[in-house]
């Protein structure tokens, strides 16, 4: 087994390297933004006027047992501001659970104002939220579909502020930014509009201006219908439906905008529980649609850049994996090279390790001043949950790597704006925590080795370096810990 220590130093510095790769990207798209032309941008379209023949428009709402946060769904899509016989809304309704009965009773309340709102229902979950958009559109009478997820509050002014742009016939969709309604909640919010908001304000805005391909979000945006239907449709061979019909659809010629000044609030996730089963199934779905995806974009006549920009967007989750390599090999990596001390190997480690790091902190830095909401303690949190996080996720990716498709687990959403308290009843959609429990408690111990060692040696400054590991662990973990036992005690 000599051959071990080797070999898992080569893969240590793959993947440093892979991880310096993803933080120079990040460092060109802050480039792009602050210091380049926009290629892309166009003038804002006037607003529709009372004069003008409006477009008709189908709100779809996809629904999954979404008891706390339905009824505010269904309340702020029948306030949309359109003139009432050129929209309907249409909740696609898989619910097994009282969220069915929640939906017919606001359904009801707002049939009789008036507005046109009907409940789709299947009896068979056969592509999850893919399957239900698709039957949904069969029966849309819309030219154009407005989606929103369960946690979404639409603004009653977001199709007037969305639709102008479908003024050219190139558009296919238009994505708005995502708001957040409980980021002061916790730390944990906090953290994950961090973590989100830089997709949007940074990602979205770049490639949108720099013509570039950007995704739909799968909520927040208004379709054509032609352009879903050219692209191929929903289809559910991957778990993110949104992301793999984005790229079939501009790959078909179609245009997309995206609006960083209509935000639309949403609900981040309030236990890590939830937070872990959301990311997982980006993470998953993200590689699956590159493995579907990228052959016939590289094949195609588009440019460099453009092709370019997609395999860095679509495996961008591929740097979680790279995460947990370079804290597996560590340890191995260090011991093995001892012979030429420590000190002397950390001259190498360390500013590559620091140059990465630094790189993607910075990145956040920049949309954290930028968003006015610079906070310095969510920004030392933000490292420690992603290296919490980042095993399960790295899971994902791999399982992205050898299948396509997969069961489709919702994120649960529990109704809660600003510091409001969880319901109790929430625990009801508590997540699988004991497997990553037991995952994380061996890593933490692992990662304590070297520590150790750099202790052993009297390398004082790499320890608070090495350290990092463990305390990533530690934060998930407690967090796991107090949340299985708040459900155990409310169950």
């Amino acid at each position: 087994m000599s051959f071990l220590p080797p070999v898992f130093t080569v893969l240590h510095f793959c993947a440093l390297l892979g991880l310096c790769l993803y933080g120079a990207h990040r460092l060109w798209l802050l480039k792009c933004l602050c210091f380049d032309a926009p290629d892309a941008a166009a003038p804002v379209p006037g607003p529709f006027t009372p004069g003008d023949v409006f477009p008709f428009v189908t709100v779809q709402l996809p629904l999954y047992n979404e008891r706390f946060v339905v009824r505010r769904l269904i309340d702020a899509a029948a306030s949309l501001q359109w003139p009432r016989d050129r929209i309907e809304i249409q909740v696609l309704d898989d619910s097994s659970d009282d969220t069915a009965a929640m939906v017919d009773e606001r359904v009801q309340y707002w049939r009789e104002r008036g507005v046109e709102i009907v409940v789709l229902r299947r009896d068979h979950r056969a592509g999850y939220k893919a399957g239900a958009l698709a039957e949904g559109m069969l029966r849309a009478r819309g030219e154009f579909l407005a989606l929103f997820d369960a946690d979404f509050i639409p603004p009653a002014d977001f199709l007037h502020r969305t639709m102008p742009w479908f003024r050219d016939g190139a558009v296919g969709m238009v994505q708005a930014r995502w708001g957040f309604c409980n980021i002061e909640h916790s730390w944990f919010t906090g953290v994950q509009a961090l973590l989100l908001g830089p997709h949007f304000t940074i990602e979205h805005r770049v490639r949108y201006l720099k013509g570039l391909f950007f995704n739909f979000n799968g909520t927040a945006g208004v379709w054509r219908k032609r352009a879903i239907e050219e692209a191929g449709g929903w289809q559910s061979d991957t778990v993110t439906e949104d992301l793999d019909l984005s790229y079939r659809a501009q790959l078909a010629g179609w245009r997309f905008v995206y609006r960083e000044e209509c935000p639309v609030p949403s609900e981040l996730p309030v236990t890590v529980g939830a937070l872990r089963s959301q990311q997982q199934r980006w993470a998953k779905g993200s590689i699956q649609t590159a493995r579907k995806i990228l052959p016939r974009l590289l094949a195609s006549k588009l440019p460099l850049v453009v092709k370019l920009e997609a395999v860095a967007h679509l495996t961008a989750n591929c740097y979680w994996l790279l995460g947990v390599v370079v804290m597996l090999t560590l340890y191995p990596a260090v011991t093995f090279r001892v012979g030429i001390g420590l000190h002397q190997i950390l001259r190498i480690d360390l500013p590559l390790f620091l140059g990465t790091s630094g790189a993607i902190t910075g990145y956040f830095l920049f949309y954290a001043a930028r968003s006015g909401r610079l906070k310095l303690g969510e920004l030392c949190l933000l490292p420690a949950l992603a290296i919490g996080l980042a095993p399960s996720i790295s899971l994902s990716v791999l399982k992205g790597t050898v299948s396509f498709g997969g069961s489709f687990e919702r994120t649960p959403k529990f109704g809660v704006r600003g510091r409001e308290r969880v319901p109790g009843l929430a625990f009801l959609y508590r997540q699988r925590s004991l497997p990553y429990l037991a995952l994380n408690a061996l890593l933490f111990c692992y990662s304590l080795l070297p520590v150790a060692f750099a202790w052993e040696r009297g390398v004082v400054g790499a320890i608070p370096l090495f350290l990092l590991f463990p305390i990533g662990f530690a934060l998930v973990l407690m967090k796991d810990l107090d949340e299985l036992f708040i459900s155990r005690r409310l169950s």
